[in-house]
């Protein structure tokens, strides 16, 4: 049979925990009102007997922890505080405009009992509003626009005949999708208070219409309305974009821009150039998170220094909004956080930092030599600060979805409001599972990962070996929650799962991250030889049968997994799993972000040629034997499908047993629920074949002798 189409009509006895996964609750971050007494958040499931999803906004009671559901409307999309009892939100239709969206303002004690404030001309969504007056309220919205400003709605459009698009500059497409003129703008429009409700004053105004060069916040693809904020009098507007002045496909520069909330004059970068007040120039790289402080008087963000590295380390900027002067703040931290708050008085800065496996909260005052970290448990989602000095914390780990918590500083206790595996039943198990920190000695320093054991883990009795490869290759395995990678599914499918962060992970100092460049198959891949190594040695994981043992990875890891196929460390493993992994990395200028490739590899494919394929998983095809399942997309615009195909081809070329799965709908990643299920069965039941306890470790060595008589 030359096709296979994925059925879902029979399981391997392990499928039901891969339905749990997908099918439970999916929690945002849950945000308090000004009083700190409740707290909104939005919930999805899907439901693989009826096949289609719901979704609701709930209330959160953070005395007891109690929730009610506020919407259970779909066509609600967006819900904000405006107080301790009103709510705004959007209504993703509108009764008048096809196409267009419509703002509602509700009380939270009778949420039905709303009514429309506004109708907009098109859809909108990162709604932020803040309220300088009980008799005003000034939201700021993105949408898309058309390069003249105007406000996009597809539905009124003009409709084109063909299909074509042309291009004379970057990006052709970017993720998973073809670039058009179309771009993400901010709007902002004024709510007044009159004849006891809040009316739209006039129609919403495109506040960068008028910049200089063709800007984009949030910036796409990723970007969201951490990407802007909103001054807490209403007058001033914040937010990123990419340089209008060079390539955006070349280069990672990001301006912050601050613009009159009424659109009254263009936007103004502050960070373009100059030097900061310690006589240092300003850095050229990437930057995010605009932050106004409490009383308006300064804008923190963070920023990268190198232009076209787009893991370098992020650091704290504090710009004075009368001075104009930029203040680098605790230069010498060896973290690079990805967000921050502001303290009620404007003194202190709260950050969250990833750091050994975990995303925890730091602190410091401004006049602080280095932030201290004030948390250590799980994976910090998102924090807010109450007016009781606690924070309400959204937290998940390697064995739970987000949940939500209340965290004293003093006494570094946490207060539970929402614990899925106690209200989820799909994931009551995973509080069973044992998640350990382990480490070893890598090619140059101290390597950390975790091994994740089953909830029926038994030490008197040898389990087999997943052994899982992240991908990046500047990203970590840290303490939390996947619906696509998640070890916690591995290990209730009855194997020991082990995470390495190896050299380029994101953690543990700028200096072990930034190692990687131009060793993509070097340092890493002597990283995970050693922990093989140090696992197989050391009598404390005697309980591991390393004579099952599978490798997997997605991404970098899915190029490790490419790698590894040809050199020793593959013949470990009875079989292999790639997801969208490189092949050839001299074929990687199709990828979108060119930024990429010359940073990872030191040099452009012109003039460093022998950098791209030095550590090039094409360059070792006569070694190939492990059987290996190859996953790859349609979609996938970062690591394009032929990269897989030429994988899975040559393996079947050579008689090596593979197995080729794609989704044409899905991109690097696989996000959509039925599609995911597949993706999992696929996967479990590849390694589950392989690891049965008939297979030897001869698979290997046999193909490859066979291939020698052909």
């Amino acid at each position: 049979m030359l096709v296979s189409f994925c059925s879902p009509s029979w399981y391997w006895g392990n499928l039901l925990q891969s339905k749990d996964l997908l099918s439970a609750p999916r929690r945002g971050e849950a945000v308090p009102n000004k009083s700190g007494s409740l707290a909104i958040f939005h919930l999805s499931s899907y439901s693989f007997d009826t096949h289609s999803s719901s979704s609701s906004w709930n209330l959160l009671n953070l005395g007891d922890g109690d929730t009610t559901i506020l919407f259970s409307d779909p066509t609600v999309q967006e819900v904000i505080w405006l107080d301790d009892e009103r709510l705004l939100y959007i209504n993703g239709t509108n009764s008048d405009i096809k196409g267009g969206c419509e703002l509602w303002i509700t009380k939270h004690s009778k949420p039905s009992e709303g009514y429309k404030a506004a109708s907009l001309p098109a859809s909108v969504s990162n709604l932020k509003a803040v309220s300088p007056s009980d008799k005003s309220v000034k939201f700021v919205v993105s949408a898309l626009a058309y390069p003249n400003g105007t406000i996009y709605n597809p539905e009124s459009a003009p409709k084109k005949l063909d299909t074509g698009l042309t291009y004379e500059t970057l990006f052709v497409r970017h993720w998973d999708v073809y670039d058009k003129p179309e771009k993400s703008s901010l709007f902002s429009g004024v709510l007044s208070f009159d004849d006891d409700k809040f009316k739209l004053e006039k129609e919403i105004k495109n506040l960068m219409a008028n910049a200089d060069g063709t800007i984009e916040a949030p910036i796409a693809p990723f970007g969201g309305a951490d990407d802007f904020d909103v001054s807490p009098d209403g007058r001033t507007v914040a937010f990123v974009s990419k340089t209008p002045y060079l390539n955006p496909a070349n280069y990672t520069q990001v301006l912050v821009y601050i613009v009159p909330f009424d659109g009254s004059s263009k936007p103004k970068p502050i960070n373009i150039e100059g030097k900061d007040t310690d006589g240092n120039p300003l850095p050229e790289g990437a930057a995010s998170s605009p932050k106004f402080s409490p009383n308006g008087g300064a804008l923190a963000y963070l920023q990268m220094y190198i232009n076209g590295y787009e893991s370098d380390q992020n650091n704290l900027f504090i710009y004075m909004m009368d001075s104009s002067s930029i203040t680098a703040l605790w230069k010498p931290w060896d973290c690079s956080p990805s967000g921050l708050l502001w303290s009620g008085d404007a003194n202190t800065i709260y950050l969250t930092a990833e750091s050994y496996g975990r995303v925890r909260i730091f602190e410091a005052r401004i006049n602080d030599d280095t932030p201290k970290e004030i948390t250590a448990e799980g994976n910090i989602v998102a924090l807010h600060l109450l007016p009781s000095g606690d924070f309400l914390i959204s937290r998940n780990s390697l064995t739970s979805s987000i949940g939500y918590f209340v965290f004293n500083p003093s006494s570094k206790r946490f207060k539970t409001l929402l614990l899925p595996t106690k209200v989820d039943p799909q994931l009551a198990d995973l509080s069973k599972i044992t998640v350990e920190d382990f480490s070893f000695d890598g090619a140059e320093t101290k390597v950390h990962g975790f091994i994740v054991k089953p909830s029926n883990f038994d030490p008197s009795k040898k389990t087999r070996l997943a052994f899982l490869i992240h991908g990046g290759p500047q990203g970590a395995w840290t303490d939390s929650w996947s619906t696509r990678w998640n070890p916690a599914l591995f290990a209730e499918a009855e194997y020991i799962v082990v995470t390495v962060n190896p050299t380029g992970s994101t953690g543990y100092g700028q200096a072990f991250t930034d190692a990687i460049q131009n060793q993509w198959g070097g340092l890493p891949y002597i990283d995970l030889v050693k922990s093989m190594e140090y696992l197989e040695n050391a009598e404390e994981y005697n309980y591991i049968d390393f004579n099952r043992a599978v490798a997997l990875g997605a991404s970098y890891g899915g190029y490790m997994i490419n790698y590894i196929q040809g050199m020793p460390l593959g013949k470990k493993f009875q079989a292999l799993v790639s997801h969208d992994g490189s092949f050839a990395p001299q074929n990687i200028y199709s990828t979108d972000e060119l930024y990429f490739p010359q940073r990872e590899f030191n040099g452009t494919l012109w003039d460093d040629p022998e950098n791209y394929s030095k550590w090039s998983p094409s360059s070792h095809i006569k070694n190939w034997g492990t059987p290996q399942f190859v996953i790859h997309n349609a979609l996938d615009f970062r690591l394009p499908i032929s990269e897989g195909l030429s994988v899975f081809h040559i393996l079947q070329s050579l008689g090596i047993p593979s197995k080729f799965l794609t989704f044409p709908d899905e991109n690097h990643w696989v996000l959509k629920p039925e599609n995911s299920l597949v993706w999992h069965r696929e996967v479990l039941e590849w390694i589950n074949r392989w690891t049965e306890t008939r297979a030897s470790r001869g698979t290997t060595q046999t193909v490859l002798k066979t291939r020698e008589k052909l």
